[in-house]
């Protein structure tokens, strides 16, 4: 579980799946989580559905953001929040071998409870200033070094990262960059070679586990 995490934007639906297409088919991403927060309720399982077909055809896992009850629906993984229910009923409800992540903010302790009750990976951030979410404060790296030191379960570092500001952040210990704008935030033709410049700084920086 190594590489570029990419997570779903607000573009309209048939703009996404054209842009999740042409970044899927590159190869080179490792989870693609759907998070569509101005979408209601009633419209995601649609979105999913369709979704969830591109992932099966490019062999990428798929999770959902902050709803068990939708991974559910969809034999899907899942991402919880601190306040988007427990790890423990994840495991539960989903099919084994299902990819759960859960959000840890700055908090070592968090990360620990998380990894006890059975998550696939543990998400630390905003690592950077975001405007996606504002209110998560900035985090720095310090946080992934010590968890790197601590855990050996996989580390996802999400909020600002770009090719440009991530080769310490993947140095630190991140084996995931969660990424939303720096994919999807640019144009279809621009989408592959932004992935390519990711994948390459991915195999040319070793983590701090590998050193």
């Amino acid at each position: 579980m190594r590489g570029l995490y990419l997570i779903t934007n607000d573009d309209p639906l048939e703009l996404l799946l054209d842009k999740l297409e042409i970044a899927l088919s590159t190869g080179h991403i490792a989870i693609l989580q759907y998070r569509r927060k101005k979408v209601p309720k009633t419209d995601q399982a649609f979105e999913v559905e369709q979704i969830k077909v591109l992932c099966e055809a490019y062999q990428v896992p798929f999770v959902i953001n902050d709803d068990l009850v939708l991974a559910a629906q969809f034999d899907l993984g899942v991402h919880l929040g601190q306040s988007d229910g427990e790890i423990s009923d994840a495991v539960n409800r989903l099919t084994s071998g299902a990819v759960i992540g859960r959000t840890c903010l700055n908090s070592l302790v968090l990360a620990e409870k998380a990894i006890a009750d059975g998550a696939t990976y543990i998400a630390f951030g905003a690592v950077y200033a975001t405007a996606t979410k504002p209110e998560a404060g900035n985090v720095g790296i310090e946080v992934i070094k010590q968890a790197r030191q601590k855990f050996n379960t996989p580390i996802c570092a999400i909020g600002g990262l770009t090719v440009e500001n991530s080769k310490v952040v993947i140095e630190s210990g991140a084996d995931l960059c969660a990424v939303i704008s720096d994919i999807l935030g640019r144009s279809v033709q621009d989408i592959p070679t932004r992935i390519n410049a990711w994948a390459a700084l991915f195999a040319e920086t070793s983590s701090a586990v590998n050193v």
